[in-house]
């Protein structure tokens, strides 16, 4: 608990920084490429090749085993069968190395194998979706107790219909949302897309 609680005032540091302006609804969704891992196995993603299966929630965040990382990638693989009837791909996205969520995507705690996670180490991608990396915080350490050295992006999900569409935009700074609530809030537009 004493870990948790460390782990939680570390985080509160970065999560003041401004998001800058993410990119707003109804703007065309940049198309990105990036190393991503599903049941740890690494490959190669492709927002345009998901798109052309039908809507895309990228969801961006912090760091892998972290609190809310943690929960909200076990709240996407509990809905992600719901995600599918609805017709839709789900893609995290943090500054993680690919080694690191080769094990959080496999993790039965976490992704469970059910979705993938990529790695954006520069936070070039987040950028395209005008969202700042967080540099790295001395002494921040993930529930491993593992020392966690790389950036950090800012919790935001976006919902793409399949035209390429931004048709929602959440961050839990600016909207106060629970991780675990932009799951069920694209679960209920990814629904309505159908």
């Amino acid at each position: 608990m004493k870990r948790l609680l460390l782990v939680a005032v570390a985080f509160s540091a970065f999560i003041a920084v401004p998001v800058l302006a993410a990119l707003p609804t109804g703007a065309k969704a940049p198309v990105f490429s990036a190393t991503a891992s599903r049941s740890g196995q690494s490959f190669h993603f492709s927002l345009a090749d998901a798109l052309a299966k039908g809507p895309v929630v990228v969801y961006f965040y912090p760091a892998a085993y972290t609190g809310g990382c943690d929960l909200e990638a076990h709240t996407f693989a509990t809905h992600k069968d719901a995600f599918t009837r609805a017709g839709a791909t789900i893609i995290g996205v943090s500054a993680d190395s690919i080694e690191r969520l080769d094990k959080f995507s496999a993790d039965p705690d976490y992704c469970a194998g059910k979705f993938a996670v990529a790695s954006d180490p520069h936070g070039k991608i987040a950028a395209t979706y005008g969202l700042k990396m967080v540099p790295p915080q001395k002494g921040v350490t993930d529930v491993n107790g593992d020392p966690v050295t790389h950036g950090f992006l800012p919790r935001t999900t976006f919902v793409i219909d399949g035209n390429g569409k931004i048709v929602a935009v959440f961050s839990s700074k600016t909207d106060h949302i629970r991780p675990d609530q932009h799951v069920t809030r694209a679960l209920e537009i990814v629904k309505k897309l159908k």
